[in-house]
């Protein structure tokens, strides 16, 4: 007797074609999300190779058991079907005027210290005047136009000499870009950016000479005043159902010491002037 052949994939932008992925990138196994969504396995088998389908309730079942984000459970919806449920409102839209408002006095309180806002691929949206003086000197070259925080931690201008502990921070970044590519489950952008990260930390090895590692790592600019040391924090927005919101990073620098904090007023007060 022939072999039965085997059953075709679905199309991997279809709802079961999406719902395989996302349990592949949890490394999740069926039967490990089955009891995670408390149901049978045989049915989330069904799921995934098209011979069942979905209701809306299911699918955001599903959806909380692979911990999703707001936009990959709305492209999951989608997949099968229904209307996604959570709004993806513009930033600039009427709607989220008085987030924007937020945004803008946190800033303006930060000043005159840099702040950046990005998005969750780390696309800069806005930056504070010492922010955007400051990246100048990352955007030197082919990367003029460049608004992408990690294609300009890996540009030849970054390699220059521009960042001082480059290979830190790059070791750092990826590290950090690791984590949210495992958070969002599938998301293509954040593997890229995490790919990037990796070949440039083969090009810029971290040295293993030192006895130990610092607990603090201060970014580290060269600058015509001297070196100048930042320790970061990023605010996250959490508590929104909006997806533009939840996938905003407001990433704000604070001086590492007296020198960085005076040329740094100095820069703030040519800038205003």
């Amino acid at each position: 007797m022939p072999d039965r052949a085997p059953t075709p994939l679905p199309d991997a932008a279809s709802f079961a074609g999406q719902l395989r992925r996302f349990r592949a990138a949890r490394r999740l196994s069926q039967l490990d999300l089955a009891l995670a969504c408390d149901i049978s396995a045989r049915h989330l088998s069904f799921l995934e190779t098209g011979r069942a389908n979905p209701s809306r309730e299911m699918v955001l079942q599903l959806a909380e058991g692979l911990l999703l984000p707001l936009s990959a459970q709305n492209a999951l919806l989608q997949a099968a079907g229904y209307a996604a449920i959570y709004p993806a409102s513009p930033l600039t839209s009427e709607a989220l005027g008085p987030f924007r408002q937020i945004l803008s006095e946190m800033m303006a309180r930060h000043a005159p210290w840099p702040s950046l806002l990005c998005d969750r691929h780390w696309n800069v949206l806005a930056a504070s005047p010492v922010a955007t003086a400051l990246l100048a000197g990352l955007r030197a070259g082919g990367s003029a136009d460049e608004t992408n925080l990690i294609h300009l931690l890996t540009s030849d201008a970054a390699a220059s000499g521009v960042i001082v502990n480059l290979a830190e921070m790059i070791a750092e970044m990826q590290s950090r870009i690791q984590l949210e590519a495992l958070e969002a489950a599938d998301d293509p952008v954040l593997a890229g950016l995490a790919a990037r990260l990796q070949a440039a930390a083969l090009r810029h090895p971290l040295s293993h000479s030192l006895p130990r590692r610092s607990p603090i790592v201060p970014l580290t600019l060269a600058s015509p005043s001297g070196a100048l040391r930042f320790l970061s924090t990023i605010a996250h927005f959490g508590t929104s159902e909006d997806v533009t919101i939840r996938d905003l990073r407001l990433e704000l620098l604070f001086p590492a010491d007296d020198a960085t904090r005076i040329a740094v007023t100095a820069l703030a007060a040519s800038l205003s002037g």
